[in-house]
């Protein structure tokens, strides 16, 4: 059963009338009155919305299919950078909408607790809740707001944060700064990370101690505190590295598509150890995320799944689809709940994966060569090579430290430009890091992050060949917050 606390300030229900959540009972705190019910209350503390359907066609991997393709109003619109208010599904209002309702359920689960007196079997609770609140704060701050700049952060916009359960019609929210938002992250990561415990019995869908250290890795690395991605993305990976990363070569190669998927998003740690923290969210991305217009096309797929990696020996990776219409590659399948089985209608669900041990070897990697740890650097990006190529031999395939500074030397040595120096030695790691997560996490998203972490320039070309520049500072970057918000008081990006 999932508990959906009904806040009574609009802002955050904007699908439904204000006259609708005013018919609701405003607070049914007095009903949780067990570590069980908060338990069940904290199943609907992850926002269950999808952000890849409109983050990735706002990068490089996406192209223009042409208008033979389906033609998908929000990936159209973000391939563009367009301002979007449409409330449906698999938009950024939707994923607002969604992120501050799950906040609201953290929020309650902390009150609750603290009206029940707390003590040691609530702890793990407590830490889940605190988690829950920091992720999704971490989620809207990185979408809505601008990359994170300790030398402008106090007066970049941030977003609301919410910290205690809403009991008031229409409050005064302000949006804060990018710097505060951040602190009270670092304050619920700190907090939450000391209580978790492993006790879940399907932890793929909760903050594990493996999940909690990867989302700090990923928070430290956009503050870079180098020492501290290294040390959460090490406890994340248990030690184990090689065995916990998702084996492309040996389990998903050799294997059909159905069941490439089926692997994908698997919550079992014995079939997928790689996953970390899956959500499942009201979307219809798995209809269109191989045929809209702006995604995969003939170009985007040779650079990003070139037949040979950088090892020169074949990549793993698959694409299918027999033409740029249907390529895709296997991460996504759906599940139609049925809400009326007389009119067969109902909702599509589908599995993201929120947290990767993939990723947190690459944070961590980027966090070495910052550092000037450079063989450890190599040893991770090695390691990600190993389980994605086929028949890698680490005797003769692995790259030394000289090879990383050769073959992955960017073109441009302006091409990254964080708020941090990155040493001259250390670039062809960083850019060796971030092509490998581009073509790793291809079509979820992640893409973005790194493009706003690192200033990068995005180029679109429709079809006719016009490009469509978005520069480095390009206001557009972070996403405009959602009109029906605005029209409570919250401040718009400026554009």
């Amino acid at each position: 059963m999932k508990y959906r606390i009904i806040t009574v300030f609009c802002l955050f229900l904007m699908i439904s009338s204000c006259d609708a959540v005013l018919d609701e009972t405003p607070d049914n705190r007095t009903t949780i009155d067990s570590p069980e019910k908060i338990a069940e209350l904290l199943v609907g503390a992850y926002p269950e919305a999808a952000y890849a359907s409109f983050l990735e066609p706002m990068t490089d991997n996406a192209g223009d299919k042409g208008p033979s393709a389906e033609e998908v109003r929000v990936n159209q619109e973000m391939f563009f950078w367009n301002d979007i208010n449409d409330t449906d599904d698999d938009t950024p209002t939707n994923y607002w909408n969604d992120t501050y309702a799950a906040i609201a359920q953290a929020n309650q689960a902390l009150a609750s607790i603290n009206d029940l007196g707390g003590g040691s079997e609530y702890n793990a609770l407590k830490g889940e809740a605190l988690l829950c609140r920091a992720y999704s704060h971490f989620m809207l701050v990185s979408i809505f707001s601008k990359a994170y700049d300790p030398a402008t952060a106090n007066t970049d916009l941030g977003i609301t944060y919410i910290t205690e359960p809403e009991t008031v019609l229409l409050g005064n929210y302000e949006r804060g700064n990018v710097a505060n938002v951040y602190e009270n992250i670092r304050k619920d990561i700190e907090e939450g990370i000391a209580l978790i415990e492993d006790t879940y019995g399907v932890p793929a869908y909760h903050f594990t101690k493996s999940a909690a250290h990867a989302f700090a890795s990923r928070f430290y690395l956009n503050t870079g505190e180098w020492q501290k991605v290294i040390d959460h993305s090490t406890q994340a990976l248990g030690g184990n590295d090689l065995s916990v990363l998702r084996n492309w070569a040996g389990q998903y190669r050799p294997r059909t598509y159905s069941e490439q998927t089926t692997q994908y998003i698997s919550s079992s740690a014995v079939q997928e150890p790689a996953n970390l923290l899956l959500v499942s969210a009201s979307s219809p991305f798995n209809r269109y995320h191989f045929s809209a217009r702006y995604q995969l096309t003939n170009g985007k797929r040779d650079e990003l799944f070139p037949f040979r990696n950088e090892t020169g020996k074949q990549s793993a990776y698959q694409v299918f689809g027999s033409n740029d219409l249907f390529y895709n590659v296997p991460k996504f399948t759906e599940y139609f709940k049925v809400t009326n089985q007389a009119a067969s209608t109902g909702e599509a669900y589908v599995t993201f994966v929120l947290l990767s041990t993939d990723e947190v070897i690459l944070n961590r990697a980027e966090a070495h060569a910052m550092i000037g740890q450079l063989d450890k650097a190599t040893e991770d990006v090695n390691k990600s090579y190993a389980v994605k190529t086929m028949e890698y031999d680490p005797a003769t395939d692995a790259f030394s430290v000289s090879d990383i500074q050769t073959i992955f030397e960017p073109e441009n040595p302006n091409i990254y430009a964080p708020f941090y120096a990155i040493p001259a030695e250390s670039l062809s790691f960083i850019n060796a890091v971030l092509e490998l997560k581009r073509t790793i996490f291809y079509n979820e998203g992640l893409r973005w992050f790194d493009i706003k972490r690192h200033h990068i320039e995005v180029e679109h070309l429709d079809i006719f060949g016009n490009s469509f520049v978005l520069p480095k500072g390009d206001l557009r970057r972070a996403i405009q917050i959602p009109e029906a918000a605005q029209s409570f008081g919250i401040e718009e990006n400026p554009r």
